[in-house]
């Protein structure tokens, strides 16, 4: 078990520290997201294959529908094990450094056990040179404290996203945490459908149907372009995205807009060195959707509320 040195401290989380450890995460966080991609009923947008920031970790956001009862699965950062759970056991797979495959085998034998049966495509998703699952054998180092510290630095980002849903009475997502892209994301919707992206697959033209404004946390590394992001960052972008929006201001002296990704990037040791951390990510987060909703000809009046939240009921 590892706990919390400084409770309302910002940690450290230096990619080249841990990076081999991301790696091993991300894997483990796309079998999780393959399950419910494939037992859970459909959301707009793929939200019902998205995990949530819980009190110990990443977990499924409800229980998951299977053919003889329900299922959770949360991976559990602070005593270091993926727990799958049904009505009836609790089954902990230790993390530890282990191979991919090795890992994904035991996964499987312990949904077979719990009487869960489903099939994974074992190929992971967005990620550059993708190797299955299966075929994956080298082992894959396994850091508790920097994995603790990973936990520690989404939650606190995640709370900082939640506090910015009070202003906003359109469509918006949950704070959430997609497993392909391996980052942390909360969105608010113009309610206008977005032009077709041409090309692009079923999972990116579900995701993009409507105009968005997205903000995150990403631990950095390698896109799915094979862009890589050497450290992590808070981002932020439309889609589609307005004519003037990378030229505006991102709210945070340290923000830049990555025209490589199409995103503003604010990196984190900036925010961290903030004298208010969660306040340094509001107000990036405020400013550049300002400059997207505004020069994207959102209805603003229509989609914001300006007297706070409503009153508590009697």
């Amino acid at each position: 078990m590892t706990r919390d040195p400084a409770p309302g401290a910002w940690p450290e989380l230096p990619l080249a520290q841990w990076d081999a450890t991301r790696y091993a995460l991300h894997m483990w966080t796309q079998m999780m997201g393959k399950t419910l991609l494939a037992c859970a009923a459909p959301l707009n947008h793929w939200w019902h294959v998205a995990l949530r920031v819980s009190a110990r970790g990443l977990a499924s956001a409800a229980a998951i529908p299977t053919r003889d009862g329900c299922l959770d699965l949360e991976l559990d950062l602070v005593e270091h094990a993926l727990v799958v759970r049904t009505e009836r056991r609790t089954v902990s797979i230790p993390l530890v450094t282990r191979s991919v495959h090795a890992f994904y085998d035991e996964y499987l034998a312990v949904l077979d056990a719990l009487g869960v049966r489903v099939r994974l495509w074992p190929v992971p998703v967005e990620v550059p040179d993708p190797v299955p699952f299966d075929r994956d054998d080298a082992p894959r180092p396994y850091d508790a404290e920097a994995a603790h510290r990973f936990w520690q630095v989404l939650r606190r980002c995640a709370a900082a996203l939640e506090a910015l849903g009070d202003g906003f009475v359109g469509k918006q997502s949950p704070v959430h945490f997609f497993w392909g892209g391996f980052d942390l994301a909360a969105t608010r919707f113009s309610g206008r459908r977005a032009p077709a992206r041409p090309g692009v697959d079923a999972m990116m033209r579900e995701a993009y149907s409507h105009e968005v404004i997205s903000w995150g946390f990403w631990p950095g590394g390698a896109a799915m372009s094979g862009i890589r992001v050497d450290e992590p960052v808070l981002f932020a972008y439309a889609a589609p995205e307005p004519a003037g929006f990378r030229d505006a201001d991102p709210g945070a002296a340290a923000a830049r807009y990555d025209g490589r990704l199409g995103e503003f990037l604010l990196p984190y040791a900036a925010v961290r060195a903030a004298p208010d951390p969660a306040a340094e990510i509001r107000a990036f987060c405020e400013a550049t959707y300002r400059a997207g909703a505004s020069r994207g000809g959102w209805d603003r009046a229509a989609l914001e509320r300006t007297a706070g939240p409503p009153a508590a009921g009697p």
